[in-house]
């Protein structure tokens, strides 16, 4: 894994090899082992690497073509790198290196953007063309690699985090306000926006070609769920089997040392299970332990490790998060909110020490239906079959409001449940998933900056995902848009930067193409299944796991946060909730803050959702907006 940046001079004639030096120096943390950089009279490159695969020289970047027309700053891993290369040596090419970064510029060099079908990976990378003076870039199908890019008065830089792109000169950092509703409705904000007006995100699955000065953003993959599979569960569990095998296998090819995360959950006991079957020696496993036993998944991770006899390591998150929440949060270079990211840093920090290359369990939750939400979902479209649609657009929008007087918690969640149901199934999805009440909304958010946002409402990325779908029904509908919208804006962001953080590469099997595609055609039926998530992920791990782990209660990489701001940190989020000059001061009524303040520190509500994103907001302002 490494780090990529570089800019097109046009525009920037005064920038020279130490800007470029500058950028790489921004990011190093993913790329420590060594920098390469390129510089002629249209474009600059850096690359910070991570060595992973033949960590000879020859491995560095950029990396030239033998021609020495295409030159190559790569981020990633290409799983089927090994078999793309003996199809170009028998077509008679030849190689200096074992990497996967030089099979790409070969078949960049004989398809151009085509090559894209072929890799199989995680990547950002871009290349230079001196054959027409042009620069492609182009990002993996689901976004498991981070591609941002400046488009300002004709200048244009990109880098694999923002922060590369601030070291540049005269940055403006003008703040997109509709971001950062979208901030507090979903805790990331969606691609293609960044926090920054003037800053964008290259959207999985796509590419973008720059050449006399024009810019070109296309589509190259689309996930389909219109093809359903008619084969039998037996079939398809087989086949799931098979190539989450083969997936987990192709993703253990590394030259440093590699191991796993381990939850305990079902996604990682069945990667560590496979990994294990995999491998001639003990697989080295890290796993998080909470105080609080609510949130402590670590015997369930313990009893994984003992059946499969792996090497475990084990640690305990307690005080250590006051010690380091502000050093952790440095990484996001945008509001970011995910509570996880505390501990997803944590078990990053344990596994580095052991080993450079972990493997992961993300994605079997979006990608076969294991989420709480899904069941919510399936009871809420049987309620709505129910009941006639005059009746849920005109008596329960009154009912709804009537529980809202209270912050009870059931009666929010049957205020939530009527409000979606008085609503399209889609806009249903939003408000069940939305990170904050348009009443939130309204009472927070200073009149000035409601007039800004005129009619703008951040539901629309939910939306759209949702009418993209192509699926045969509701459920392959918001699995669709859970892997459009939260997992590249939400759960890879968070894996990407805190293992990053670390020096350390995530591989996630269950994100491989392959099983992407194959999920697709699952039938909405055997991944939710009479009241059961997963149903067929499940049933293809019967053979490797005991029961006590496929069919316990989810418990998700959760934190105790409600107790965090109470308690843990409740000093640092009252410093920086209650008393700094600007931030949240620019945007909300500190007034109402303080009022949920206090409402959380006396038990009286919960409002740690809230206050947790509002911290986040205003520890990412006093970062990247006032210290700047």
């Amino acid at each position: 894994m490494c780090g990529i940046a570089g800019f097109l001079t046009q525009h920037y004639d005064e920038l020279n090899n130490q800007h470029l030096l500058a950028m790489g120096d921004a990011i190093s943390h993913r790329g420590p082992d060594a920098h390469g950089e390129y510089l002629n009279d249209f474009v600059g490159l850096c690359h910070r690497r991570l060595s992973i695969l033949d960590l000879s020289d020859a491995g560095n970047q950029p990396m030239y073509s033998p021609s020495k027309d295409l030159i190559i700053v790569f981020n990633g891993e290409i799983y089927n790198f090994l078999e793309l290369k003996a199809d170009l040596i028998a077509q008679g090419v030849s190689f200096s290196s074992g990497t996967d970064t030089e099979v790409i510029l070969h078949l960049y060099e004989r398809e151009g953007s085509a090559c894209l079908a072929k890799l199989n990976g995680m990547f950002a990378f871009a290349i230079w063309d001196k054959r027409d003076n042009s620069l492609f870039i182009a990002r993996d199908r689901i976004g498991k690699k981070p591609l941002y890019y400046l488009q300002h008065e004709g200048r244009f830089a990109f880098a694999s985090e923002i922060k590369a792109l601030l070291t540049l000169p005269n940055i403006p950092k003008d703040i997109r306000k509709d971001a950062v509703y979208d901030f507090f409705a979903y805790q990331y904000i969606p691609d293609p926006k960044s926090i920054f007006t003037h800053i964008h995100k290259l959207p999985p699955g796509h590419f973008m070609r720059l050449n006399a000065g024009k810019v070109h953003i296309e589509k190259y993959w689309h996930l389909s769920f219109a093809n359903t599979s008619s084969a039998s569960e037996d079939s398809l569990k087989n086949t799931l089997k098979k190539i989450a095998a083969q997936c987990t296998k192709r993703r253990m090819i590394s030259d440093v040392p590699l191991g796993a995360f381990l939850s305990g959950g079902v996604d990682s006991s069945g990667v560590v299970a496979m990994m294990s079957e995999a491998s001639s020696s003990a697989v080295k496993t890290c796993t998080i332990a909470f105080d609080d036993k609510k949130y402590n998944e670590a015997q369930f991770a313990k009893a994984v490790a003992e059946q499969y006899k792996t090497e475990h390591h084990e640690f305990l998150v307690h005080q250590n998060v006051s010690d380091t929440l502000e050093h952790i949060v440095s990484f996001f270079d945008e509001p970011f909110a995910d509570p996880s990211l505390v501990p997803t840093f944590f078990v990053s920090e344990l596994a580095r020490k052991e080993v450079t290359v972990a493997i992961a369990g993300d994605g079997g939750d979006e990608v076969f239906a294991g989420y709480e939400k899904y069941t919510l979902d399936d009871i809420e479209n049987r309620l709505r079959e129910k009941f006639p649609a005059w009746v849920r657009k005109h008596i329960f929008p009154p009912l709804a409001n009537l529980f809202a007087q209270s912050d009870a918690k059931v009666c929010r969640r049957a205020k939530s449940l009527l409000t979606s149901l008085s609503v399209s199934p889609e806009m249903g999805f939003y408000i069940t998933n939305s990170q904050i009440e348009d009443r939130q909304w309204d009472a927070l958010a200073l009149d000035s900056f409601k007039q800004e946002l005129g009619a703008y409402h951040p539901s629309e990325h939910t939306l759209n995902a949702y009418r993209d779908a192509d699926g045969p029904d509701h459920l392959s509908k918001i699995l669709y848009t859970d892997m459009k919208t939260y997992l590249p804006g939400g759960i890879l962001v968070k894996v990407d930067r805190m293992s990053m953080a670390n020096s350390l590469e995530v591989r996630a099997p269950i994100l491989d193409k392959d099983i992407l595609e194959f999920a697709a055609t699952v039938p909405s039926h055997l991944k939710y299944k009479d009241g059961e998530k997963k149903y067929l992920l499940k049933e293809a791990f019967k053979d490797f796991l005991p029961d006590d782990i496929l069919y316990r209660k989810k418990m998700g990489f959760s934190v105790p946060l409600a107790q965090w701001l109470r308690h843990e940190i409740k000093s640092i989020a009252e410093r920086y909730l209650m008393h700094s000059p600007r931030g949240l001061p620019d945007f909300f009524n500190m007034e109402v803050v303080g009022k949920y303040w206090q409402e959380h520190q006396t038990g009286k509500a919960d409002h740690s959702s809230l206050l947790w994103s509002m911290l986040m907001f205003e520890m990412w302002w006093q970062r990247y907006v006032d210290d700047a």
